[in-house]
């Protein structure tokens, strides 16, 4: 299996990284079942979180017995010292190790530096000196904080958004991380979901001047493991064929669009805005009967509780105006009722 060597952390781990967020959604025998069927079939790059609900206790029941054989990477959504060390405890404590590989902040709002006022970065020190993480790193969707977390030279790793209908300003962060030596992952490869074509969606970063990139797939069914599984022996080319899909899915989703991150929730007004939000988008790229259902259409219909206070906005790491956004999804849902 290609490999990538994560920056200055020399870490080597697998073209393909498994990211652990869906198995939160399946049974924990399903998921052991899963993630040991992905490493004994050679990966060996394995990415979670605290804020993924029994995700890390998944990966620990699969692993505690090979612990030393795999890369384990999870995250703190902490805003001060005193709950960094509650979510790291927990989290070694889930994970059944006495260690963890890369420890990352998780989607800050800032870049947590020395000095700051938060004592976050002061105690991810003191953690890797007491040898229970081994690499600092942080994870982001915000152009500004991505920059200055690279520039800052304080991190190891920095986990960002990244796929083949990355913007310019994504692909300079890319090239930044190379220029760094600091080691790149790229979350959100297939966006969110908006990326149907895996085998694009590989062989777009498989290409050499991604060589530094570390792709973490969200997976869920075994299906979708075996896809990336098939890529190991047999890689996708970037064809004529493939590259007309990338044009083809470029040319349709340009401009602004909701990525999905589900950062602008919780709504007080309850909308689903991760999914509502990028609802016409959706019905033009899945079977349209899975968004029609009544239960769809009472989500969709919530939008007219929106009370705009601005809320999601404030919130949105992408700076998109989504009550707008939500409007006109909402109005381009209720024409396929009819």
């Amino acid at each position: 299996m290609e490999k990538v060597i994560l920056g200055k952390t020399g870490i080597e781990v697998s073209k393909n990284g498994f990211g652990a967020l869906p198995i939160q959604r399946i049974s924990k025998a399903e998921a052991v079942y899963l993630l040991q069927k992905a490493f004994y079939n050679g990966i060996n790059y394995f990415d979670t979180a605290r804020a993924y609900s029994d995700s890390e206790e998944k990966l620990g029941a699969a692993f505690s017995y090979i612990r030393e054989k795999l890369i384990i990477s999870t995250k703190t959504a902490a805003q001060n010292a005193e709950d960094f060390w509650k979510d790291l405890e927990e989290s070694l404590k889930m994970l059944q190790t006495d260690y963890i590989d890369i420890y990352q902040f998780h989607n800050p709002a800032f870049c947590p530096k020395p000095g700051d006022g938060t004592d976050l970065y002061e105690a991810a020190l003191e953690a890797k000196q007491q040898g229970k993480i081994r690499h600092i790193g942080i994870t982001n969707h915000r152009i500004a904080v991505a920059k200055e977390a690279v520039e800052s030279g304080l991190y190891e790793t920095l986990q960002f958004p990244f796929s083949y209908l990355a913007a310019p300003a994504d692909l300079e962060i890319v090239e930044m991380c190379k220029k760094a030596d600091m080691g790149f992952i790229a979350m959100k490869a297939l966006s969110g979901g908006l990326i149907h074509n895996s085998a694009c969606a590989y062989a777009y970063m498989d290409q050499p001047q991604f060589a530094h990139v570390a792709p973490i797939w969200g997976i869920q069914r075994e299906s979708e493991l075996d896809e990336f599984l098939s890529y190991q022996v047999c890689p996708p080319e970037l064809s004529g064929e493939l590259q007309a899909v990338i044009d083809k899915d470029k040319e349709e989703l340009s401009g602004d669009f909701c990525r999905g991150c589900g950062y602008c929730l919780p709504c007080p007004a309850g909308i689903e805005i991760n999914s509502c939000a990028r609802m016409s988008l959706m019905l033009r790229r899945a079977p349209q009967q899975a968004w029609l259902t009544q239960e769809w259409q009472e989500k969709m219909k919530k939008i007219e509780d929106c009370k705009h206070c601005g809320q999601c906005m404030k919130k949105c790491p992408y700076g998109l105006n989504t009550p707008d956004l939500l409007a006109k999804n909402y109005e381009d849902y209720k024409t396929f009722l009819k």
